[in-house]
C-alpha cells in the first residue's frame, strides 16, 4: 500500500492510540478488544469527518503541537511518531494546519490500525536503520491489530483492482459520450385544409454526442442525429421575397416547425461537427458541419432548447435562423471584453465544401454576422446584425441573388430567481438584384415576440412557458425594377403554451399548444397540441 492512500485514511485519534501503545507497553503492547468490529464504511465516515474539521499537515516536531506540552503523558509517545528519522523518530505523523493535535476522541480499531498502517509504510525501506526498541515496538503493534490490517489490505487491493478494470475499460480517457432522445405525439387541427389533410403522429430523435478534449479548454464536438420527422402537409413555409417563394425556399422555419425537428427517416449522420478553443480572451470556433448562428453567440433566450424548451421553433428571435440555407460550414470568434460584455463575429456558408461555381467558402451564398451581449446581473441583451447573401433559383437555370440585411434585440429580465420576462425585435431590409424582372426589387420583413417563464411551479426542475408574438413577415415589396411583390396582410400570430415537469433527472415530459392565426395570410388558424418525453443519457 502507498503511503499517500493510508496518510488519506489517517485520523488523529488513531494516532495517539497508537502513540499511547508505543509509549506504554515497548515489547508487549496488549490493547482490550472492543465488543464490536467497526466497517471499513465507519473508518471512511470518522475520517471524512476529520476532513471536514481541517486537512492534515505534516509536522516535523512535536513541538509544534500547540496542544501537547512536554509534561504530558503523551509527549514522548508523540515525539516518537513525529520527530523525523535523525532525531529518533518515525516521521510518520500529521496534524492539523492550526498546529492542533486534537487527541481527545475514541476510536475504534479499525481506525486505530489505518493509523498503524501509515506509520509502517512510513519506515519501509529503512528497518535496517532502526534500533532494537523500534523494532521491537513496530513488532508489538503488529501482532495486535494483524487482523485488522489484513481486513484493511484486502479491502483495499479489491477496491484498487475495481479501479484498475473501470481503467482498462473506459470509453476513452479524452472523449466522454452523453445522448438525448425525444418522443413527440402531435396533431394539427384548425381550418379544413390543415385538419382534413392530417393526422395524429408519433415522431422521435435521438442525438449521440462525443465531447473531446485536448487540453482541458479546447473541446471537439462530434454528434450523429437520426430522426423520422415529417412536416404537416399543407403548412406552407416563410418567405419573404418573389424570389424565395417562387423558389420554394424558406427563409425562416415553417409555422408548424418543432424545436426538436429533424427530418429523414432515421438516416444517422454526423450532424454536427465543430472546434473551439481558446486565445486570451476570446474563443475561436470552427465549424465543418452544421454550424448555426446560435452556436457561436447566444440567443438571449432561456426557452431556447429542442429538448428542455419551448415546442416551437419560434423559441428565439428568428434572425439567428436568417438565411438558414446559408448557415452550415464556417469559423466564429467570440471576445470577453468585460465581465458583462461580449462580442461574438462569425462568417458560414451552406456549401462551404463544395468547389464548383457559385459555392466554396467565398464564391457561394453566406451568412456573416456580430452581436454585443450585455449580461449586467439578471439582465440579458443581444444587439445582432447579420449580412445574407443567397442566389434562388426560380427556374431551370435561372437564379435570382439577393441579399438581406437584418437587426436585432433581444433581452431577458430575471424578475426573481423563478420568473423571468423577456422578447425580441427583428427587421430585415432585403434586395434582389438580378434573374427575372418580376422578382427583382427592395422590400422589408418583421417579426417580434414577448415570452414569459416560471421555474420550479409545482415541482423542482420545471418550467412554465408562454410565447406570443408574429413570425417573419414581409411588410412591403418595391418594384424597384420592376418587382411585383408580395400580398401581405400584416402577418400571422403565433401563441404557445407549455409546461414542462420532471420525472427524475434525465426524464422529462412537455405538454403544450401551438396556434397560430392566419397562416402564410391563407385566413387559416391552425391549432397544433404536442407532447413531448425527453431523455437525457
Amino acid at each position: 500500500m502507498s503511503k499517500v492512500f493510508w496518510n488519506s485514511l489517517l485520523v488523529t485519534p488513531a494516532v495517539l492510540g497508537a502513540a499511547l501503545v508505543s509509549a506504554i507497553a515497548p515489547a508487549s503492547a496488549q490493547v482490550q478488544s472492543e465488543p464490536s468490529v467497526a466497517t471499513l464504511d465507519q473508518v471512511m465516515q470518522y475520517s471524512n469527518e476529520g476532513r471536514s474539521s481541517g486537512s492534515l499537515a505534516q509536522v516535523t516536531s512535536v513541538t509544534e503541537f500547540s496542544d501537547v506540552s512536554p509534561g504530558d503523558w503523551a509527549y514522548e509517545a508523540l515525539a516518537y511518531l513525529a520527530n523525523s528519522e535523525a532525531q529518533g523518530g518515525l516521521d510518520c505523523l500529521e496534524g492539523y494546519p492550526d498546529g492542533t493535535y486534537r487527541g481527545g476522541r475514541a476510536m475504534t480499531r479499525f481506525e486505530f490500525a489505518a493509523g498503524l498502517a501509515s506509520c509502517l509504510d512510513a519506515v519501509v525501506g529503512r528497518l535496517e536503520s532502526l534500533d532494537p526498541e523500534a523494532l521491537a515496538r513496530i513488532e508489538a503493534l503488529q501482532r495486535e491489530f494483524a487482523a485488522e490490517l489484513a481486513v484493511l489490505r484486502g479491502r483495499v487491493d479489491a477496491l484498487e483492482a475495481a479501479v484498475e478494470e473501470l481503467q482498462a475499460n473506459q470509453f476513452s480517457t479524452t472523449t466522454r459520450l452523453s445522448g438525448t432522445a425525444i418522443f413527440a405525439f402531435s396533431d394539427a387541427f384548425g381550418d379544413s385544409v390543415f385538419e382534413d389533410a392530417n393526422n395524429t403522429v408519433f415522431q422521435s430523435r435521438v442525438r449521440l454526442a462525443f465531447n473531446t478534449s485536448f487540453t482541458g479548454q479546447d473541446r471537439l464536438l462530434t454528434r450523429l442525429q437520426g430522426g423520422n420527422f415529417r412536416d404537416f402537409v399543407n403548412v406552407p413555409g416563410i418567405f419573404i421575397t418573389p424570389a424565395t417563394e417562387a423558389s420554394n425556399t424558406r427563409f425562416f422555419d415553417e409555422y408548424g416547425d418543432f424545436s426538436f425537428d429533424s427530418g429523414g427517416d432515421f438516416a444517422v449522420a454526423v450532424d454536427r461537427l465543430e472546434y473551439r478553443f481558446p486565445i486570451g480572451i476570446g474563443q475561436v470556433y470552427l465549424g465543418a458541419q452544421g454550424q448555426r448562428i446560435s452556436d457561436i453567440v447566444p440567443t438571449i433566450s432561456s426557452l431556447d432548447s429542442g429538448e428542455q424548451g419551448a415546442l416551437s421553433s419560434f423559441n428565439r428571435n428568428p434572425i439567428y435562423d436568417l438565411g438558414k440555407n446559408e448557415q452550415r460550414i464556417g469559423f466564429g470568434v467570440t471576445l470577453d471584453l468585460s465581465d458583462d460584455l461580449q462580442l461574438g463575429l462569425g462568417y458560414l456558408t451552406g456549401r462551404g465544401n463544395d468547389p464548383a461555381e457559385r459555392a466554396g467558402l467565398f464564391d457561394g451564398g453566406y451568412t456573416a454576422f456580430g452581436q454585443l451581449t450585455f449580461t449586467p446581473g439578471t439582465l440579458k441583451l443581444g444587439l445582432t446584425y447579420t449580412n445574407v447573401y443567397s442566389s434562388h433559383q426560380v427556374a431551370s437555370g435561372i437564379f435570382s441573388p439577393s441579399v438581406y440585411n437584418s437587426y436585432g434585440i433581444s433581452f431577458e429580465l430575471g424578475l426573481t430567481d423563478a420568473f423571468f420576462i423577456g422578447g425580441w425585435g427583428m427587421y430585415t431590409d432585403t434586395r434582389t438584384f438580378a434573374g427575372p424582372l418580376a422578382f427583382r426589387g427592395d422590400g422589408e420583413a418583421w417579426s417580434y415576440a414577448l415570452t414569459l417563464g416560471l421555474r420550479d411551479l409545482g415541482a423542482r426542475g420545471s418550467l412554465l412557458g408562454v410565447i406570443a408574438g408574429v413570425p417573419p413577415y414581409q411588410g412591403s415589396f418595391g418594384p424597384g425594377g420592376g418587382g411585383s411583390g408580395l400580398t401581405n396582410t400584416g402577418g400571422s400570430f403565433h401563441a404557445e403554451v407549455f409546461y414542462r415537469f420532471s420525472v427524475s433527472d434525465n426524464i422529462s415530459f412537455t405538454p403544450g399548444v401551438i396556434f397560430v392565426t392566419d397562416v402564410a395570410d391563407t385566413g387559416d388558424d391552425l391549432f397544433i397540441p404536442v407532447l413531448r418525453t425527453s431523455f437525457r443519457f
